[in-house]
């Protein structure tokens, strides 16, 4: 039979399987096949598993139903986000939702029907809990007798021993193709993706790369300007199957909103012919919650903290949009000691996360480069850390605070360039030769596709003398880092890909690795990426043709 809307959300209220939140997000029980139950008491068909069946029976809809295809996210040990989108001219077809153990669904965990949201640009995400963890999953969407490509995802563990994360930022549509998500796709032993911003940019065509077309083709503004940015990202293969085999874990940077912002305004906004900052902040942010597989915190916060079985504490923070000051070139007010990046919120949230972790690791998700950058005695990049030392000081201060092994990992994006660098506390003196004087270590990874900084050998040889904690810089390539963590040691792998301009240089390549051990706040190159492990679950099979 056919379903309607109505149908659909007296089903869902009847049942009490899943609860609409005012966020739209759809809250799923996952049911397990402890039951014999043929039928649903409401009528819905039921398979031996007790969970209902897809039913319709009127004409397919359009083959196109799912075109920006589907996506996971921000996994947890018992629940995991999952997304789709329905053509808007489709958002009232009722959508059924299954989860199973295996690509062939015969091990299914939770299946229900959920709606699209018009309001939410005709986007479904729910949080399907009550599952295993360390367990990997597949998942489909059904809407007007139309099938999703399948999606594969995976739980976090309570016990881990190891893990497997791409660390990945800055993709700019327009400057090219997204070579690095292809790789990530195909890597089958991941736990998850962490994006540490610049999902999207918000320039129009030729003001900022002009090798694909945008869609819309200007500046976005608006929040329809910012689900039509989305949407044409979406349609890229890569990106889409990157989503579709892994868990994402997400935070925004600037060009989500506009180039260089900050809580109160952006550098490339414009009140007098762009209108109120508030408004476009607000624009770019829903689009960014409606789009991306995210689990919603209160009042749009998007800092939050991932525990991985005891060896990984994953925090992620937000030091764009939450509470940061407006960028100075002035020395004075860099060092005032009331100027803020996280706001005072955050920060004492983080300070808890710090006191609260007793995971071997703490990896630092956020946007800019915490580590100095000195030219002389200037710096480099007011944006980054560096132009605010009081909150830099602080973030020293809650690392000096944690008892040994520290093991703090900064993961950082924003600078469409590779380092590998110690993080070395201001005025503490620092030794390159044994990595005394470093309190913890960061990587910055290179960029999906925005433009590097295109350093001469002697720029990169002068960044390194002012900078003797910087171990390593590539300021050109293209790609992302592979981290695998162990108890003993963390490995990070910068893998490059040949371009971005031709859809033919698509090859990756290692490019540097870089160690920790635990219980050492410094870095050692190592010659080789670190093995994979033997046996990861198969990737969820590619969609046929049509």
């Amino acid at each position: 039979m056919t379903i309607t809307r109505r149908e659909l959300l007296r089903r869902v209220s009847a049942l009490g399987l899943a609860s609409f939140t005012s966020t739209g997000v759809v809250a799923c029980v996952a049911k397990t096949a402890d039951t014999d139950t043929e039928s649903g008491t409401d009528g819905t068909e039921t398979d031996g598993d007790g969970l209902p069946e897809y039913e319709y029976d009127g004409d397919p809809g359009p083959e196109d139903m799912f075109t920006h295809g589907v996506a996971s996210g921000d996994p947890l040990a018992d629940s995991v986000i999952l997304w789709t989108r329905v053509r808007p001219d489709q958002v009232d077809a009722a959508v059924f939702f299954e989860v199973a153990r295996d690509p062939e669904f015969t091990e299914r965990v939770a299946a229900d029907y959920v709606a699209a949201a018009a309001d939410r640009d005709a986007t479904v995400k729910l949080d399907v809990s009550g599952l295993e963890p360390a367990t990997t999953y597949y998942y489909r969407f059904m809407a007007a007798g139309r099938a999703s490509p399948i999606g594969r995802t995976r739980t976090a563990p309570t016990e881990a021993e190891r893990l497997r994360f791409a660390v990945c930022s800055c993709s700019n549509y327009a400057f090219g193709y997204f070579h690095a998500y292809k790789h990530m796709a195909a890597r089958a032993d991941l736990d998850a993706v962490l994006h540490l911003g610049d999902y999207i940019y918000e320039f129009g065509d030729g003001e900022y790369g002009e090798l694909r077309p945008l869609d819309p083709p200007y500046e976005v503004l608006t929040l329809d300007d910012y689900r039509r940015r989305y949407a044409r990202y979406r349609e890229d293969q890569a990106l889409s199957e990157a989503h579709r085999q892994h868990p994402f874990i997400v935070i925004w940077d600037d060009h989500e909103t506009a180039n260089n912002s900050y809580k109160d305004g952006a550098e490339n906004h414009d009140d007098d012919t762009e209108g109120p900052w508030p408004d476009r902040r607000s624009a770019g942010t829903r689009a960014f919650f409606e789009w991306l597989p995210i689990r919603e915190g209160a009042e749009g916060v998007i800092y939050r903290a991932l525990p991985y079985g005891g060896l990984v504490d994953l925090i992620m923070l937000d030091t764009r949009l939450a509470g940061r000051d407006k960028q100075t070139n002035t020395p004075s007010t860099q060092e005032d000691p009331d100027r803020q990046l996280l706001g005072e919120a955050q920060e004492a949230w983080l300070k808890s996360q710090f006191e609260g972790s007793t995971a071997t690791w703490r990896l630092l998700g956020q946007q800019v480069m915490v580590a100095p950058w000195r030219s002389g005695a200037a710096i480099f990049n007011n944006d980054q850390w560096d132009g605010y030392v009081a909150a830099r000081a602080r973030l020293f201060d809650m690392i000096d605070a944690l008892p040994e092994p520290k093991n703090v990992v900064i993961l950082t994006g924003d600078l469409h360039s590779s380092w590998a660098t110690d993080v070395p506390r201001d005025g503490v003196p620092y030794d390159p030769q044994t990595g005394a004087g470093s309190l913890a270590v960061e990587f910055v990874t290179p960029a999906i596709t925005s433009p590097g900084l295109l350093g001469s050998p002697e720029f990169i040889e002068l960044v390194r003398e002012s900078n003797p904690h910087v171990r390593w810089v590539d300021f050109d390539k293209r790609g992302y880092v592979l981290l695998d963590v162990t108890a003993e040691r963390l490995q990070a792998d910068f893998f490059h890909v040949q371009g971005v301009t031709s859809m033919a240089l698509d090859d990756e390549f290692f490019a540097a690795g870089f160690a920790v051990e635990s219980g050492k706040s410094w870095i050692t190159p190592v010659g080789m990426p670190a093995p994979p492990p033997a046996d990861p679950p198969p990737l969820a099979p590619m969609p046929p043709p049509k």
